[in-house]
């Protein structure tokens, strides 16, 4: 697929802000299934943070064509109070997050991260990463906490992911959170991650060349990501994800290279 032109920006437009919900609900709703069209006649995936003024959306266009969004969520005192919490994220009530604050830390939660299927395999993903990076530097964030996607509503196969991310090295050594029981996920999974081969091998200890999801391991590869704690139901989508954190100073030379070409014109191979 050729693009003339690529571009990114932090929508300021309620049209901006209608595009960004479109695009997720085309990915959530229409390719992944996760949204019923009965309950979301307007085929937009919209939550009440949306709309708060800490909250920031961000756009990336291909020509004058919405192809990617992502929402970056910045601390709230007012959810927070409601909450109970400390920094007023989507994800606190869930996560204890009080234990991952320290003097000088600045976070921010990115969620609802979506390119539209037919625009995977193109630089659409790594704008996305660096408008997010670009934004999150020009506030200050010093910090991402945020939690990715494990294709699945199967509590087995959402630890079999923990436990390969284990195996790679990939859990923090610095942090470490609790999430609840996930007594709300089904009893038969709908959404099996793992073939039967792949949970026999990982029963005999053979973890070595087991697959991890697709976003924690873009997270932790392209970003530097390291899990903070056990796989977490999620209620609104009805699948697990997998808490974690990403240093800003720490993310991978390669990868800001990346986002530096772009800055600068460079059309990156993809």
């Amino acid at each position: 697929m050729t693009c003339r032109h690529w571009r990114w920006r932090v929508a300021t437009t309620q049209r901006e802000i209608d595009d960004a919900a479109r695009i997720r609900w085309d990915v959530f709703g229409g390719e992944l299934g996760l949204m019923n069209e009965r309950t979301t006649p307007s085929r937009r995936e919209v939550t009440c943070f949306d709309t708060l003024d800490t909250t920031v959306h961000v756009l990336v266009y291909a020509d004058a064509e919405p192809v990617a969004t992502l929402r970056l969520l910045f601390p709230n005192p007012e959810v927070a109070a409601s909450q109970g919490g400390t920094v007023g994220f989507d994800l606190e009530p869930e996560v204890d997050l009080s234990g991952v604050l320290q003097p000088g830390m600045v976070l921010a939660e990115p969620s609802r991260l979506c390119v539209l299927e037919s625009w995977r395999h193109t630089q659409a993903a790594t704008w996305l990463q660096a408008a997010m990076y670009a934004e999150s530097r020009r506030r200050g964030v010093t910090h991402w906490i945020a939690s990715a996607n494990l294709e699945t509503d199967s509590r087995e196969d959402a630890l079999l992911s923990w436990r390969v991310a284990a195996n790679k090295g990939l859990l923090s050594p610095r942090w470490r959170v609790d999430v609840p029981d996930p007594r709300q996920a089904p009893a038969h999974s709908r959404s099996p991650f793992y073939t039967p081969e792949e949970r026999a091998r990982a029963e005999q200890g053979r973890l070595d060349g087991l697959r991890l999801p697709r976003a924690p391991a873009l997270f932790a590869r392209r970003l530097g990501a390291r899990f903070i704690a056990e796989p977490l139901y999620d209620t609104y989508f009805h699948w697990f994800t997998l808490p974690l954190i990403i240093a800003l100073d720490e993310i991978p030379t390669d990868t800001l290279a990346c986002f530096h070409a772009l800055e600068n014109g460079v059309s990156l191979a993809v």
